[in-house]
C-alpha cells in the first residue's frame, strides 16, 4: 500500500473523468475506462519509479519498500508492467485509438523516472506533461479525438502539475543533492524554485478560471475552480512564508496541493457527470486522499529518520 501512495490514487481517474466530460457524451464503458486505465497507468508508475529510484532512495530514503528489503525490486516491476497491459488491454476493448496514447503514457512514465526526473526543469514539465495526456487520453476513448477544449484543459493541468511536481523537489532537494541529481532546487535554490512552482501555478490558475468562463462549466464547476485558486494559494503560502528549504513545509504545500488539484478536476468533469455526481466523487476523493496521507505519508517520506535541510 505505501508503494502505490492511495493519497495520489485518486487523482488520475478523477482527470480521466475530467477529460472525459470534455469528450462529449461518454457512454457508461468509456466513462470507466476513462477512469480505470489512467489509475492503472499511474499505479505503474509508482510502482516503476521506485524500481528505478531504489539506489537513490537507499541513501537519502532507506525506509522506503524497496531498500528496506519490504518490497522486492523484481516484484515492483512485476506489478508495474502488469498494470500498464492491464490498462491497454481495457483501452483496446472500448477504443482502439486511445491506445497509442495510454502507450505514449507508460512510456513517458519510465523516461521521466529514468532519464528526465534529474534534469532541472525538464523532469518537471515531463511529469507535468503526464498528467496532460490523461485529459487527452480520455477525450480520446470518447470522441477517436481530443476536442480543441481538451487539448487547452490538458496545458492547464500540464502547467499545474509541472508546479506541484517542483514543490516535491524542493522537498527532495538535500537527498538529490547528495544522489548527484540536477533538479531546479539544487541548481537555482530551494527559494528560488518554490517562487518558480508558485508562478507556474499562478498561470494555470489564470488559464483555469478563463476556460471555466469560456467552457460554461456552471456556477458548481465554477466555484470548484475557485476554490481550487484558494487551496493553492495556502499551500504557496506554507512554502514561501518560512523557508522552503524545510522539507516538511514542502511536504506541507504538496499535501494541500494534492487535494487542489483533486478540486480542480471535479470542476473539469462537473461539466459532464453533473454536477451532484462530480461533487459526491470529490468527497470521496478527498476522504480517501486526506486521511491516507495522515497514516502514511510522512513515514514514506521521512521514516524515522532526521530530516535534512537543504
Amino acid at each position: 500500500m505505501e508503494t502505490c501512495r492511495p493519497y495520489t490514487l485518486a487523482y488520475p481517474g478523477l482527470a480521466g473523468l475530467a477529460g472525459a466530460a470534455l469528450g462529449g457524451h461518454p457512454a457508461p464503458a468509456q466513462w470507466i475506462t476513462a477512469w480505470l486505465a489512467p489509475t492503472l497507468v499511474w499505479a505503474a508508475g509508482l510502482y516503476l519509479g521506485d524500481y528505478l529510484d531504489r539506489e537513490l532512495d537507499a541513501g537519502s530514503k532507506p525506509h522506503r519498500p524497496i531498500p528496506s528489503g519490504r518490497l522486492r525490486p523484481g516484484t515492483a516491476v512485476a506489478v508495474g508492467v502488469g498494470c500498464v497491459a492491464a490498462a491497454l488491454a481495457v483501452t483496446a476493448l472500448v477504443q482502439v485509438w486511445a491506445v497509442a496514447v495510454a502507450v505514449l503514457g507508460a512510456v513517458g512514465v519510465v523516461v521521466y523516472s529514468k532519464v528526465l526526473k534529474p534534469r532541472g526543469i525538464f523532469g518537471n514539465l515531463a511529469r507535468g506533461l503526464l498528467t496532460g495526456l490523461v485529459l487527452l487520453f480520455a477525450a480520446t476513448v470518447v470522441d477517436g479525438h481530443p476536442v480543441p477544449l481538451a487539448w487547452a484543459w490538458a496545458c492547464v493541468f500540464l502547467v499545474q502539475d509541472t508546479a506541484s511536481n517542483l514543490v516535491g523537489t524542493v522537498r527532495d532537494t538535500a537527498g538529490d543533492r547528495a544522489g548527484g541529481y540536477r533538479t531546479l532546487p539544487v541548481m537555482i535554490g530551494a527559494r528560488a524554485a518554490s517562487w518558480c512552482a508558485a508562478a507556474l501555478f499562478a498561470a494555470a490558475m489564470a488559464a483555469a478560471v478563463a476556460l471555466a468562463v469560456i467552457g460554461g462549466l456552471g456556477a458548481v464547476g465554477g466555484g470548484l475552480v475557485l476554490a481550487a485558486v484558494c487551496l493553492g494559494l495556502a499551500g504557496y503560502r506554507v512554502l514561501l512564508g518560512g523557508d522552503p528549504a524545510d522539507p516538511r513545509r514542502a511536504l506541507r504545500t504538496h499535501e494541500i496541493l494534492i487535494a487542489e488539484r483533486l478540486v480542480l478536476a471535479a470542476a473539469v468533469a462537473s461539466g459532464g457527470l453533473g454536477a451532484p455526481v462530480a461533487v459526491v466523487i470529490l468527497v470521496a476523493a478527498l476522504a480517501i486522499s486526506l486521511s491516507t496521507q495522515a497514516l502514511l505519508r510522512r513515514r514514506h517520506e521521512f521514516g524515522d529518520i532526521p530530516v535534512r535541510s537543504a
